[in-house]
């Protein structure tokens, strides 16, 4: 159970920093110009606990089930499987 919790936790980070990609560049420019390690180092923490709760909120809500449905929509194989069940061969 550990196992599912932990990639449970990745889920939601890696959703997260998927969603904010833009971001991090964003914080890259900044600590590059400002060359203030400290600020720096304080907003990339919260920027990783933003991307967490962001992943949070996205599975909590079921947005992942509707980013997947939308895939599926464009999906050749789950378009030729659903007209197949369609017809009453499965």
């Amino acid at each position: 159970m550990r196992g599912y919790k932990f990639c449970l936790i990745k889920a939601y980070f890696d959703k997260g920093i998927g969603l904010t990609n833009y971001l991090k560049y964003a914080l890259f420019v900044f600590g590059a110009a400002s060359k203030n390690v400290s600020s720096t180092l304080w907003l990339t923490f919260f920027y990783f606990i933003f991307c967490f709760i962001l992943g949070y909120v996205w599975y909590k809500y079921q947005f992942i089930l509707a980013e997947v449905e939308v895939g599926n929509r464009f999906n050749l194989f789950v378009r030729e499987m659903r007209e197949f069940s369609k017809n009453g061969k499965i």
